[in-house]
């Protein structure tokens, strides 16, 4: 077999997710964002492991995932969709009872007139600036909501990431103003949020990198892990160059396994000369430019020729992955490939 092993380690993304859970109060709901077909690693397999674990409300960026979950989990939890309710998106989103975050006048109109008195979310913007009605929408709209009140009101911290950053602090202060006294249920947090505290989590929490192993949750469990299998090895001699445009030139005699993957399968040209795989816990560096299904490592520390190579494994996870590419985690996880192929692992596989 040419393609790559992904395995999921769902008893470790469930871990995860009842960590995330335990940091949160017993008046705080804890979702779970599986979009981006569930950080790359299959939404339908991560959501239903979540569902079984407890969750019951879930979060999509557009309309098309929240149908690949509502097939996966049927009716009796929520999927929230980031999204809104988009042109288009009105027979998926009765059909199949998403709830859609409205972002502005446009949509929560469209949602009145095309569903009326089905559920729906709003979203706000507290300073991000991406997402949301802002202050003076929300403060013409909110009385219409009163006879039909939302579902959920949310927003989204922009530097939860970094805990000291003044930003939390200010859109945490706007997410007041704008949501109390609603008496509707409210998100301000993902994971970085639920890990700058209490007065960030309100009565439900959606995290998402956390659950799969990411920073900032540095007490996550990995779940991803990926062999590649190697296709051919070779000796090269003192002088001879390896990959596109002669970037790596061998000092002494070594063996290079070529081995199946690339930039078609996520694995980011910039870990050309930089990355490393790893047998065994010994670390075999990447030789030459990352192709598009074909990467070249130097395997001489080893004394066999094994039949793959991890890139995600115990001594490198998803983060230190993307620091050797200089990306973050959440890259990483959502570019892996299509040709892998995907298995799951532990007592929930």
């Amino acid at each position: 077999m040419a393609s790559g092993i992904l395995s999921i380690d769902l008893d470790a993304l469930v871990a995860n997710w009842r960590a995330l859970d335990a940091k949160t109060g017993s008046g705080t709901e804890t979702g779970a964002v599986v979009k981006g077909d569930g950080y790359g690693l299959g939404a339908a397999r991560v959501a239903r492991a979540l569902a079984r674990a407890g969750a019951r409300r879930f979060f999509v960026a557009m309309a098309e995932e929240g149908a690949a979950i509502r097939e996966a989990l049927g009716h009796g939890v929520g999927i929230h969709v980031f999204s809104g309710h988009m042109p288009g998106d009105t027979d998926m989103i009765g059909d199949l009872d998403l709830i859609p975050m409205l972002n502005s006048i446009d949509q929560l109109t469209r949602h009145f007139e095309a569903l009326p008195g089905t559920p729906y979310g709003i979203q706000l913007d507290t300073g991000m600036n991406r997402l949301g009605l802002e202050p003076v929408e929300w403060a013409a709209v909110r009385g219409l909501t009163e006879a039909h009140p939302p579902q959920l009101i949310m927003s989204h911290l922009a530097s939860a990431d970094e805990p000291g950053s003044a930003q939390n602090a200010s859109q945490l202060r706007q997410f007041r103003e704008m949501t109390d006294g609603t008496g509707v249920l409210r998100s301000l947090s993902a994971t970085g949020g639920i890990l700058l505290g209490a007065d960030y989590h309100f009565e439900v929490t959606r995290p998402g990198i956390g659950l799969y192993g990411g920073l900032p949750f540095t007490g996550a469990l990995p779940v991803a892990s990926l062999t590649l299998p190697v296709v051919q090895t070779r000796i090269v001699g003192p002088g001879e160059t390896v990959g596109y445009n002669a970037t790596w030139t061998a000092e002494t005699e070594t063996r290079i396994a070529t081995v199946s993957g690339g930039y078609a399968d996520g694995l980011l040209r910039s870990l050309s000369n930089r990355g490393t795989l790893f047998a065994g816990g010994i670390p075999c560096p990447i030789v030459g430019r990352v192709s598009m299904d074909l990467i070249t490592v130097d395997i001489g520390a080893l004394d066999h020729v094994p039949a793959g190579l991890d890139i995600l494994c115990p001594e490198q996870g998803v983060d230190a992955l993307a620091q050797a590419a200089g990306t973050i985690g959440y890259e990483i996880l959502t570019s892996l490939g299509a040709r892998y192929q995907r298995k799951s692992v532990g007592g929930l596989g």
